[in-house]
Formats: structure tokens, sequence, C-alpha cells
């Protein structure tokens, strides 16, 4: 299909008339998909008739099927303390992401001028992408997390262009689910020759207080006769200062520019201005960039970590990986501002990319809700974790990868660390030690003003070799009976939890007898939502929490992970069909499992948590101790069964087990009504909490995360469907198969239960609840109007929401 495309974003007014300056196009609609090998595709004559017509970001492979001899790897896991190489299967997600995925559009660049530059930006492809445009190779980008771009000025023609990209994913090439094809966005820049080089503005804030904060800026520029005029602009639109410039060191041109009485970006205020820089050669407007940024300090002092604005500030991170669930790699700016706002009232303050470069949209939404993150790089240097892997490309690209990342990213006022590596085996050796020098370097050189990490999991040999006492922010991936020897001999006077806990779970599920368990496996390949389990190398979250409030010089966690993500099925990695993680804090659906209250007990600290398990639906289990815990921010509750008193509880500091959870480990089930209620510090009853034992599943109850919602034709809104009885009460053991019908001015997008063992897929509207819940997404069109999902089962009365989209 023919396409022309003329997104103009920045015009500009300038001596009366009307000057076009820059120009920004996206690439989003009508590419041509094929996924196998196509000889001759790159060129323009090339018949793509029968290929699939798609929108970008694209995921291949997300559609399935779910296939336990795809990428099954036969691996021994170091990380993972393995004696022997052992064939997993799921370790990948056992979805179709191998193999060569060929993309093409057709576009036209209308009053394209002779002179102008015109860049091709991706910001990501996986993997290994060759790019054409009519026929004629631009060039190669093999990592599929990095950012790049390509000068195809001299590649456009009048009319009509052509762009080709060709992707491959070899097996053994990830731990994890990584996705396929043009997951991230695409877009075209068209500007003049004089004009602002690409990522190549660069602010900070030097120097801040009440009064007066210092704002520097650093503008690469091509051009000779040039003039920078630079506004800052804030919130509300006003220009709050102004500086103008034509001194040039070199390639850039330097600017000071004194903001009066700041607003201070944080985490409780993510409060965000605009740089509007304009570069004029003699009186001729040529280019003007508008960027974002926040007026912050941030400074990292021994003893106390992270000092954000003069306060010291712990994180309280989790690690994401880059997939989104049922809608696999291809990002989606409203279901990442769902994951962060789930996030944001578990009191959670940081994010870790793991272990890839995030996407824009990731650091733009963070930038707007105050999250602080930690932007990682590689989880592989030169010395291989898996065959295909990075250590394929480190020698000849990390420098680049390294240089476009902290370039295309280092405005953003969320990033406050980079991580050039995870668990890397170059941890041995001298060698590897010469390589984190290496990139740290690389960063400091790009970015003076934020240290690196790297996650450590060879904790006992980095003591011995060097490694950690030469990384800015040792980072410490487990290995907690090494903190103290660490913090001894590692000279920085401070630690990081890189990477914590990995505790598993099932949302809604609970075995017996509660205790705690490593590497424990169940027949129906499940984990206990007790909390107490976890792996050989892992803990619980609870051993975390004692490290860092007893320590100051711990400086905070990034716990392993947010949310389940596809592929890596610990402890599961042979069993099949597990084929996703249960280390989220929230399932793959999205949905909180128990564990999320625990943090949010300890790290929401302006609202009330009061949570109770198990479930009370326990047939066959009558008079069979039953141990109930509550997480709560309170100290104190009392639990009663049926309205009989089963004793109050009370945190307690020297037990292990009793500092962040009160338990009753005695409990003997009977049905009915299981009810707590939290006292305050004067022993006042100040909240209550009951669940019910549920009768038959009657009838569907739906709620959606948002009923309001853009019509753009990407945006989403999550419902979460739950199976209760004629009373309301959740049914907490069904898994009815429902069906979905959406209707309106919106579409069924994709359907998640959270269950790591089901091989329904996401894009099919069917799906077993699990634990009685799931979740469906629905997705707007480019007509506004109202959305209308109906959710049935065999049995069950069936219920309809109703969803508004407007333009």
């Amino acid at each position: 299909m023919k396409s022309s495309i003329f997104l103009c974003f920045f015009v500009f007014l300038f001596l009366g008339g009307n000057a076009q300056v820059r120009q920004l196009v996206t690439l989003d609609s009508n590419w041509k998909f094929i996924n196998k090998e196509v000889a001759g595709a790159e060129k323009p004559e090339t018949n793509t008739a029968n290929w699939e017509t798609v929108s970008v970001p694209h995921d291949w492979a997300i559609k399935g099927p779910f296939d336990k001899e795809i990428d099954a790897q036969k691996v021994r896991v170091t990380q993972d303390m393995e004696k022997e190489a052992r064939m997993r299967t799921g370790r990948t997600g056992a979805l179709p992401h191998i193999g060569i995925g060929w993309y093409r559009k057709t576009f036209e660049l209308p009053g394209l001028k002779a002179g102008k530059k015109v860049l091709l930006v991706f910001d990501g492809a996986m993997s290994d992408a060759h790019v054409w445009l009519n026929g004629k190779e631009v060039g190669n980008h093999p990592y599929g997390y990095a950012y790049f771009y390509f000068d195809i000025s001299d590649y456009l023609k009048d009319g009509e262009n052509i762009l080709a990209v060709r992707l491959e994913n070899p097996s053994n090439s990830s731990r994890w689910y990584p996705g396929a094809g043009i997951y991230r966005k695409v877009q075209i820049i068209v500007k003049d020759e004089t004009s602002f080089k690409q990522w190549g503005t660069f602010i900070t804030t030097p120097f801040v207080s009440e009064e007066v904060a210092k704002v520097n800026i650093k503008s690469d520029v091509n051009g000779e006769d040039v003039r920078l005029v630079t506004d800052i602009v804030d919130a509300d639109g006003n220009v709050v200062a102004s500086k103008t410039s034509d001194e040039k060191f070199g390639k850039t041109i330097e600017q000071n520019i004194a903001v009066p009485h700041p607003e201070i970006w944080d985490t409780e205020s993510p409060y965000l201005y605009t740089a509007h820089s304009k570069l004029f050669e003699g009186n001729e407007l040529k280019d003007e960039l508008v960027t974002r940024f926040g007026i912050r300090s941030v400074v990292y002092e021994r003893g106390k970590g992270l000092i954000l604005n003069g306060e010291v500030t712990k994180f309280k991170g989790v690690c994401l990986h880059h997939d989104l669930g049922p809608l696999g790699a291809a990002v989606n700016k409203a279901a990442l501002k769902r994951q962060l706002t789930i996030l944001k009232d578990m009191g959670c303050n940081a994010i870790r990319s793991s272990h890839n470069m995030p996407s824009h949209e990731q650091l733009e939404l963070c930038d707007e809700m105050g999250f602080l993150f930690m932007a990682e790089s590689f989880d592989e240097w030169a010395k291989a974790k898996v065959k295909n892997g990075y250590n394929r490309w480190f020698n000849d690209w990390a420098e680049k990868d390294v240089v476009n990342l902290v370039r295309a990213t280092r405005n953003h006022p969320s990033i406050v660390m980079w991580s050039s590596g995870n668990e890397v085996p170059d941890q041995w050796g001298d060698e590897g030690v010469k390589r984190a020098k290496w990139l740290q370097d690389i960063f400091h050189r790009e970015d003076p003003t934020r240290p690196v990490t790297v996650g450590m999991d060879q904790v006992a040999n980095t003591m011995k070799n060097g490694f950690g006492a030469i990384i800015d922010v040792p980072g410490l991936n487990y290995r907690l009976p090494l903190y103290g020897e660490a913090y001894q001999r590692f000279p920085q006077g401070f630690i990081l939890g890189s990477e914590t806990a990995s505790t598993v779970s099932s949302r809604g599920v609970y075995k017996f007898p509660v205790e705690e368990y490593k590497q424990k496996t169940y027949g129906d390949f499940q984990s206990s939502s007790y909390d107490l389990e976890a792996c050989n190398w892992s803990n619980i979250p609870d051993d975390d929490f004692v490290w860092q409030d007893d320590y100051d010089w711990v400086i905070g966690e990034f716990v392993w992970t947010g949310f389940d993500y596809l592929g890596e099925p610990t402890p599961y990695n042979e069993a099949w069909p597990s084929r996703s993680s249960y280390f989220g804090i929230c399932d793959l659906a999205g949905l909180p499992k128990d564990r999320y209250y625990l943090y949010r007990s300890r790290w929401n600290t302006k609202e009330e948590t009061l949570h109770i398990l198990p479930h009370w639906n326990w047939d066959g289990r009558e008079g069979e101790t039953t141990p109930v815990f509550v997480y709560t921010s309170y100290n104190t509750a009392e639990l009663f069964v049926n309205g009989v008193s089963q004793g109050k509880r009370t945190k307690n500091r020297e037990e292990r087990l009793d500092r962040y959870r009160l338990r009753w480990m005695d409990v003997k089930y009977e049905p009915g009504t299981l009810k707590v209620v939290a006292f305050d510090d004067n022993g006042n009853p100040v909240a209550e909490q009951e669940i019910h034992t549920a009768g038959k599943p009657h009838h569907l109850e739906l709620s959606a995360d948002r009923e309001v919602i853009s019509a753009d034709g990407k945006d989403l809104s999550y419902v979460t469907v739950s199976v209760v009885d004629k009373d309301g009460n959740l049914c907490p053991n069904a898994d009815n198969q429902l069906n979905f019908e959406v209707s309106g001015a919106g579409e069924f997008k994709a359907v998640c239960n959270g269950d790591a063992t089901s091989l329904e897929m996401f894009h099919i509207p069917t799906m077993k609840a699990f634990s009685g819940k799931l979740v469906v997404t629905v997705q707007s069109t480019k007509e506004a109007g109202e959305i209308e999902l109906q959710v049935k089962g065999k049995g069950l009365k069936s219920n309809t929401i109703k969803i508004r989209s407007n333009t």
C-alpha cells in the first residue's frame, strides 16, 4: 500500500512567516511483514501481496503457539549454581521468536528540499537489524535492545521510498523471552544541515538551592556561524529564564542559565521543565529542539548512599524485564503506565531495566510519575552465558551501544545510575576487571554526573580480584551472607542490593505444611503464596528488609521482579508446560500476589495496608491446621475465625519471620468468616478486613483500571474479571472457561490469567480463570465512542462493562 506521511511536529513562526525547520515522522502503520527468509526482499520490486499488514511496534512471536521444542536449551546455568548441563524448556517463553522476519514500509516525504539531512531512528529491533532503502543497504545494528539511527539523506528519492528491514533471532541467544520484530517505534527526522546533532544535547543541574538553580546545557551542533537561543519553560508554559550564545568550542555551545526559585524534581513531586532551543545561522532559524528535564540534586555519600535533593533516599526498587506479559515485547505506553501505577501504590520508588536498555516511553513515564531509574546496558560482555548472546558483538559494538544509550537518555531526571552489566562471567579474571573499568570510563566520559554499577553475583571473587573495588556503586545480586564482609572490603562506603529476594509464588495458590523451602517443587508446577519459598541462591523478602533497616550503608534494593515475565520459569525450568516466571510481586496479568502487600506494608508509608491470607475455601481441610498470615502497616492485630479470637500478634524485631509479618500458625480451618482487626500503637482498633468462605461460582464481576481512554488506536483498558458466588465473594479455586466479545469503538487485544503453566494463547478471546480471576485487555480504535466488553462462562451469569473512548 502506498502511504504518504507528513506529520510535522515542530513547526515554528519566524520573522512573521511560517518556517518549517524540523519534521518528525513516525512510521507506525501499514508495514508489510513476513516471518521467513525471502530472497531479494530488500529490493523495491519485491511482491508483498501475501505479506501480513502490521503496525509497529510489533512482536511477531507473541501470538504463539507455545511449543516446548522452541529454543529448548541444554545448558549449565552457573548463576543458578548448577553442577551440570540440563535441558531447559520454556526458558525463553516457548514462543516462536527464533527465525527471520522481514519488514517493508512504503513512504513519501512530500516537499523535501535539497540539502536537508534525514535520519532514520530505531528505538529497538530484535535483532541483528539490516536496513535497506530503495534497494541499497543503509546499515546494520546487531544488538536488539539498542537505539540506533542512520543518515539516509543520500538514499532518498522523490516520491515513493521503500524501506526494508531484515531481523534474525538465532536459538540460544537469550535467557528469557526477548520478543521478536520491530518492537519499539521507528521515526524519520528531517532537518537542515545546520542543526542540532542527534542526541547531542546534554542538560544538567550542577547547583540547586531554594533561591536559584544553575542549568547547564551543552549542545553539539552542525554549522559555523551559528547562534543558540534557549528558553527555559515551566510546566505552565511560562518562560522563566533565557540565554543567547554564539561562542562555540569545537562543535559544542555551552550555556549556563539561572532559574530563580526552581521547582524541584523528586519522587513525590516530579516537576518537569522544558528547554526550547533555537539554532540560528545569521538571522535565519535553522533548527529547534524541545528537551524535557528536571531540576534535582543527586549525590552519593559514604555510609548513606543516594542523597536526593539533600535527603537520604533508599532505593525501594524492582527489576522489570521489557516484555508486557500478554502483549509481548511490543512497546505500549498505556501498558507501561499501568505497571508503574500499580508499583507506585505499593510504595515502589525505583526501577531497574533488566537486563536491557529501557524504552523511551518507560523513561518518560518515570520522569512524570517520580521513579528513580537504573538504566542497564548488557547481560553479557565478552564471556558467554548463552552461545549466541551479546558475547558475539561485545568487542566491536559495546562502546557504540553504551554511547547511544547514554546520549539518547541522559536528559531524563529519573535516571540516577547506569548499570554496565549483570552477573557477567567476566567477573572472573584480570581481563574482566579491565573490561569493567573500560565500560565505566565510557559511561563517565559520556556522562560525568551519574555513577555506574554492575550486578555482581560472584561476590567472594570480586572482593579478591579488584572487580568490585573499581565500580562506583558495588551492586550485590543476593549473597546476603557476604554483605558485611563486602562493606568492609570495598572502598566505596556503601553497597546496593542490585537484585534481591527472588521469592517464588503463584497468585492464590497455597501449599501445606507452611514452611520455608529452597528450590521446592510440586506436582502442579505452582509455588506457594505464603511467600516462604525461594531458590537455592535466593531468599525471602524479610531477609533483605533486615539489612536495609539495620544498616545505613545498605542503600536499598531492586527486587527480582516487579511483575512475572515470559520465560525463565524457575524452579520449573525442566517442567513443561511451565513457560513464564514465578518471581513477580505481581503475576503476568498484572494482578498483585500476596507478596505485593508485604512490600506495600513496608514501602507505602502514607497509606494503611491490611491484607490477610490465605483464602478461606478449604473443602476437606476442616479441623486441620491452616496458618494465617497478615501483611499490615500496623504493628499489632487480632485474628478471628467465625467470631472466635485466635489471639493478638505483635511484630517482633527479634524474630526473623515475625519482624515484618503477623503469623497465626495454629489456626484450625472451619468454613465461615476470617477476620483481622488491626490496632495502633496505643491499642486502639483502627482497621479491619475479613474474607468469607465462598459458595458455588454464580456470576462474573468486571472492573476496569480506566473507564475512559483515548481514541488513538493504541490506548488500553485492563478489565479484571472475577468469578464470584451469589453474594459477591471471590471463588478462589474457580477455573471456569470464559469467553469475551468486544463491540463498538474498541477491539479485543489480549487476555491473561497469570498461570505460568497455561498454554492458552493470549490473543484468542477465551481463557480459563486462574485462582478465580483473569484480565482482559481492550484496545481503542481511532474512532471515539463507547466500547462494550461482554464476558460469558458456562453456568455463570454473564456481565458487561462499558468503556468510553474519547478523541
